[in-house]
């Protein structure tokens, strides 16, 4: 690192605490301004800052390394997941706006009554805002670990250190502003974050040993540019192959059934944080469609390249530490001052997570924990006092959110058993979180037991049922199949076996949120069309894939596919902007 590259560093941390500094008095007035920015964001800022978020600095990291595993098509590891975002997208970002409610765990008292609903509020708060999210960064500061290792050639203590003292900077700036704060910042470091990723890609792509694209192709077998999987084979190495069973799983089950952190069925986390942050029921759908598109589209390709390209310039890295390889290319290619903007991209990734995932944490524990339970509202002489203590509470529980991550990074050994352990936990859970919004019959119990029963079902999964059935078991993931199917047993018994939610409060809910479905006949309601709806789902995963896959073939150098699915993914967007406006004139009438 030259002394440029380390004042334009320094630049640039500076520009994002100066950001929060500006917005401290208009962000933490309450909470409703602290955790949700007002109310009143736009559909483009709230967008890039979900992208962002998701731009983790483990993100290129362990694409470079399914890259290595299976080529481009490895990335259909995440890439089924556009189809549970879009869902999102049109069945429930109106919804959440139209909840009227500031966290997540909020809309469980909303939507369920009794003492089961209090309970289920409590731990999902505890849950999700603490436990998981530990695991989450977690993992972000592992990579963060592993890039400071690599680029400054520091021991893995001293990176973990360092990493911990970069949380506590970004624990600073995220406590100022609160998520206004959080989501200009998330923009910048955004464009920062892609402009870098864009400029890595070229210059490594110039360089001799490559030879640009034709050269790349020309080296490296043809399987790595396939963009689809092989269905029907299975194998470690070479073009992602999946079985009939497996395939299954992927494409029928999994992107709806499997809760995961920033693609959580019927929206969840940091993704329902937005949309209630919006500042109406149009910008909330429209911020989810730019980030899906931004998300699956466009972001992941500079990545893909530079994977490619590792596998060429490194070629001794083993496949376990594949990931390394974007790192390597960003100390050894970069001249003075790209190296210094690479870096802040990554920092900027880094610390669009952390932030995000700070204030999301503390959202559930100080809302959905301290105050509904610990210290209520009424225990103070004034609204405005109870407002101003719970925002300070927020900022200080970021540092209980830091510890535990910090406890968290020492323990994670890899980004994908991280991410494979949250997927199991969640299986089965995404078919409540999805049909609670719809049908009445749904409870607090129906939820309760989908979150708890996938665990100790994965346990017997892994420890009895995949020795005893060995590889063909394994091979058609097996045990995701046998999660869900007892998961979503175990869920139905239990709705049928207590108590329905009190009609009152059935009631209410519907006539805040207005959504479509089944209700009880004395339940009048007047919500979205549902058929209306699955249309425009579907017009949007064309729009989706046709945009991806287009400009992935553009970038390859095929023009002709490239042509053919840029022009339907065009299609499709012009018929459904149509359907977006008609629908919206319909209810608004």
């Amino acid at each position: 690192m030259h002394y440029i590259d380390w004042v334009i560093v320094v630049i640039a941390l500076s520009v994002f605490v100066g950001i929060n500094l500006y917005l401290k008095k208009s962000g933490s007035k309450d909470m409703q301004s602290f955790f949700l920015g007002g109310g009143k964001m736009p559909w483009y800022v709230l967008g890039l800052s979900m992208v962002a978020t998701t731009f983790a600095t483990d993100s290129p990291l362990w694409v470079t390394e399914k890259i290595a595993q299976h080529g481009i098509s490895g990335n259909w590891l995440w890439w089924n997941m556009m189809m549970g975002g879009m869902l999102t997208t049109f069945f429930f970002a109106r919804l959440w706006k139209r909840a009227n409610i500031l966290t997540e765990p909020e809309f469980i008292e909303l939507r369920y009554s009794g003492k089961s609903a209090q309970w289920l509020r409590g731990f999902k708060a505890v849950y999700l805002g603490l436990f998981l999210n530990a695991i989450i960064m977690g993992w972000v500061n592992l990579a963060m670990m592993r890039i400071l290792e690599v680029f400054f050639d520091l021991p893995p203590e001293t990176a973990f250190w360092a990493t911990m003292v970069a949380m506590l900077l970004v624990a600073f700036y995220a406590s100022l502003a609160g998520l206004s704060g959080i989501v200009l910042t998330d923009s910048i470091q955004f464009f920062i974050a892609m402009i870098g990723s864009v400029i890595l890609a070229i210059i490594v792509l110039k360089q001799p040993e490559i030879g640009g694209m034709s050269g790349l192709k020309n080296q490296l077998p043809e399987w790595r540019f396939h963009f689809f999987p092989q269905i029907g084979k299975s194998g470690s190495m070479g073009a992602f192959s999946l079985s009939i069973g497996a395939f299954l799983s992927f494409f029928v089950l999994q992107w709806w059934n499997a809760w995961y952190p920033g693609a959580e069925p019927g929206g969840g986390g940091y993704i329902a944080q937005r949309m209630m942050s919006a500042r109406s029921e149009r910008d909330a759908l429209w911020s989810v469609l730019f980030f899906q598109l931004l998300h699956y589209a466009v972001r992941p390709w500079p990545w893909v390249v530079v994977g490619l390209c590792s596998l060429i310039l490194y070629p001794e890295l083993p496949i376990e530490l594949a990931g390394k390889g974007f790192i390597y290319t960003m100390r050894d290619f970069l001249p003075i001052g790209l190296k210094g903007l690479l870096l802040v991209a990554f920092i900027s990734a880094y610390m669009s997570t952390i932030s995000t995932q700070i204030n999301w944490g503390a959202s559930y524990l100080i809302n959905d924990l301290y105050a509904r339970f610990i210290k209520p509202e009424n225990g103070f002489t004034s609204s405005s006092k109870a407002q101003n203590h719970y925002v300070r509470a927020g900022k200080w529980t970021s540092l209980l959110l830091i510890a535990a991550a910090g406890i968290v990074s020492t323990n994670i050994s890899s980004i994908d058993e991280a991410a494979q352990f949250l997927i199991a936990c969640g299986a089965g859970l995404g078919s409540v979180l999805i049909i609670r919004w719809y049908w009445w019959r749904i409870n607090a119990w129906s939820e309760i037991v989908a979150t708890i029963a996938p665990v100790p079902v994965l346990i017997i999964s892994k420890f009895y049922l995949e020795p005893y059935f060995g590889d063909v078991y394994t091979n058609n993931n097996g045990s995701f199949y046998v999660v869900v199917l007892a998961t979503i047993t175990s869920w139905l018994t239990a709705t049928y076996l207590s108590k329905p939610t009190d009609m009152n409060v059935i009631k209410h809910y519907v006539e805040r949120v207005r959504p479509g479905g089944w209700w009880p006949e004395e339940v009048a309601h007047r919500g979205d069309d549902l058929l209306t709806l699955g249309k425009q789902w579907i017009l949007a995963v064309i729009l989706g894939y046709g945009l991806l896959f287009g400009v992935g073939y553009l970038i390859i150098i095929e023009w002709f596919l490239a042509f053919s699915w840029l022009s339907i993914s065009l299609i499709s967007a012009i018929i459904l902007n149509h359907l977006i406006k008609k629908s919206t004139a319909v209810l608004a009438r």
